[in-house]
């Protein structure tokens, strides 16, 4: 491609909203165009990036034996009431009226869509198992769009369906799609890592994050070194101290504590290790159900040691929990008799205590006094407030908490989603009656999965990953050209004009994409254009080297250009050429 014939628009500086550098380079580097908030055009440059990587996920998809068709984005609201999910979706889901008044949505997801086709299309076990996709827009909107396409409104999305006879062929079909994303980051050149995960909203009974690893990222990553254990923060799991408890040593006391609402403060004015504290939190749970804010409610404490953070997520998987709220300050003191930051278990019998796993190998802690002002020290289980009858993993994981799977101690990573794989079970196809005829005659409902890529954001995430203060620096799979040819002085010179028109039918020869930025302007232009844009190759083409018969190599991620004879310079570039290999041979 020549740019003459190529429309480039490059901008020296970002709009001040951008945030992310991903954002910041990609409205730099003229890939996408703001519509609207949470909207933008995908340029012809951004284009060719968001194709290549359609272009990977679907050879994969088709690997894996998955089938592409395409379904509507609009879906009428009858599919999504089937599964309850029309008022669940709240505000997220944009909602629309045709001319006859009937109500429709611009789709988030695709599982009704999806099960409607296969109800229609399936009847008898011998059809199964299958699975569909597509690579299709979604929308959701969000109360906050933000970081460009990383979480827009409107994205491009893969999302594929299996449907399986039992449990069994379901799991081979989970399997085959994990796969199948683990060969499509790696082709990608992303660094990424796949992580047990919470099911959320989409529901199952189980689930996998394949994170791009990047320190902007949303989501926290715990994993060991010394092992293949990953999972996000909100469902990795905190071991039990290994260490039985230590016996008390320390009577209780009362000790003052004046304007001291927090366990650092505490523990700085008690001259005392932070892990001595704990911190009371006080949660009440509707006991008419979720949502029913005039029944009553339950007040219920939880305690976590004071350097620790509380996990939601597991706090409301526990039995006689969810749903909870967090209680008001005009509930705690009307209840307790104390103020937020002076509050603790010792005192309440008739109030439920669920302890972290850690609080509850603890001995001669500090907690609050359930006075304003003052603490207790030297508390002990058993002695000082009985033990406590619900004990349980509710927080997140630290860095050096031992490994749940017994092999090392954790670290923690940042990430971005950019896929994600549920075994949905029957949670969708027993409310749709999605069902098959089996060997028996018996008609049974259909193993679902569901497996979504992020398109849109995968080129975001993989910025994130791969950039430096000049610009992007694209993986090979994912740039644009494959290499970029620039000639100072095009238009001046007919020396540097015919070696680089000599170059650029070479490559086209050898089957590779190059970019011969054959603009008049100046060399800062050309050279700092082709660095923010992140083109893998560069051969800079000048009268001074071919007077000596060379040009100058450099790789974007190299420090200095290296001088290649003209005679050997695509040979060299298609020996650093990692992607030359077909796809069909890696």
């Amino acid at each position: 491609m020549r740019a003459s014939q190529y429309y480039i628009a490059t901008l020296k500086e970002a709009p001040q909203e951008a945030e992310l550098a991903s954002h910041k380079l990609m409205l730099r580097a003229g890939l996408i165009r703001k519509l609207g908030s949470g909207l933008y055009s995908w340029m012809p440059l951004g284009l060719r990036v968001l194709k290549r990587v359609e272009g990977i996920v679907r050879e994969e998809m088709n690997r894996a034996g998955a089938m592409e068709l395409l379904a509507p984005p609009i879906h009428p609201r009858e599919l999504w009431e089937e599964t309850g999910r029309w008022e669940l979706y709240g505000p997220l889901m944009l909602r629309i009226k045709d001319r006859a008044e009937r109500e429709f949505c611009y789709a988030p997801t695709a599982e009704e869509v999806m099960c409607d086709i296969v109800r229609k299309e399936i009847r008898s076990y011998r059809q199964l198992p299958v699975n569909f996709y597509q690579i299709q827009t979604k929308f959701r909107d969000e109360i906050r769009p933000r970081f460009g396409v990383m979480r827009a409104r409107e994205f491009t999305m893969k999302d594929a369906y299996s449907f399986d006879a039992d449990f069994e062929g379901l799991k081979k079909s989970y399997q085959a799609m994990y796969d199948a994303y683990t060969r499509i980051f790696t082709r990608l050149g992303l660094q990424f890592r796949a992580v047990a995960a919470d099911t959320g909203e989409i529901g199952g009974t189980g689930s996998h994050e394949f994170q791009v690893l990047a320190g902007s990222g949303e989501d926290a990553i715990a994993y060991s070194p010394d092992s293949q254990y990953a999972a996000n923060v909100e469902l990795a799991e905190a071991l039990a101290p290994a260490a039985p408890r230590a016996a008390a040593s320390q009577p209780m006391s009362k000790v003052a504590t004046p304007g001291m609402h927090t366990c650092e403060e505490v523990s700085q004015l008690l001259g005392i290790p932070i892990e001595k504290t704990v911190k009371s939190i006080v949660v009440m749970r509707e006991l008419g159900g979720e949502g029913s804010a005039q029944s009553p409610a339950e007040m219920i404490m939880l305690l976590v040691r004071g350097d620790h953070m509380l996990n939601e997520i597991k706090a409301a998987k526990i039995e006689g929990l969810k749903p909870f709220r967090f209680a008001s300050e005009a509930e705690i003191r009307a209840r307790l008799k104390a103020p937020p930051g002076s509050l603790g278990p010792v005192g309440y019998s008739e109030l439920k205590i669920v302890a972290d796993r850690t609080v509850a190998a603890m001995s001669d802690f500090v907690v609050g006094a359930n006075e304003e002002g003052y603490h207790l020290t030297g508390v002990n289980w058993g002695r000082d407030l009985a033990e406590a009858p619900i004990v349980a993993d509710i927080r997140d994981v630290v860095a050096g908490d031992p490994s749940p799977d017994g092999r090392g101690r954790l670290e923690l990573v940042r990430g971005i989603e950019v896929g994600h794989v549920f075994q949905l079970r029957t949670a969708y196809t027993q409310k749709m009656g999605v069902n098959y005829i089996d060997e028996k005659g018996e008609t049974k409902p259909m193993e679902m999965g569901c497996y979504g890529i992020g398109i849109t954001r995968i080129v975001a995430a993989a910025i994130e990953q791969n950039h430096d203060d000049k610009g992007i620096i694209w993986p090979e799979p994912m740039a644009p050209f494959a290499v970029a040819l620039i000639p100072l002085g095009y238009r001046k010179s007919e020396a540097v004009k015919a070696a680089a028109e000599k170059l650029y039918a070479q490559f086209s020869a050898a089957g590779i994409e190059a970019f011969l930025d054959d603009r008049d302007e100046r060399a800062g232009v050309l050279l700092a254009d082709q660095e923010l844009v992140g083109i893998p190759h560069r051969i800079v083409i000048g009268d001074r080297g071919l007077k000596e018969g060379v040009v100058e190599y450099q790789h974007r991620r190299d420090a200095t250009a290296t001088r290649v004879a003209l005679d050997d310079a695509a040979r060299h570039v298609q020996s650093r050429f990692a992607h030359a290999v077909p796809a069909s041979a890696r």
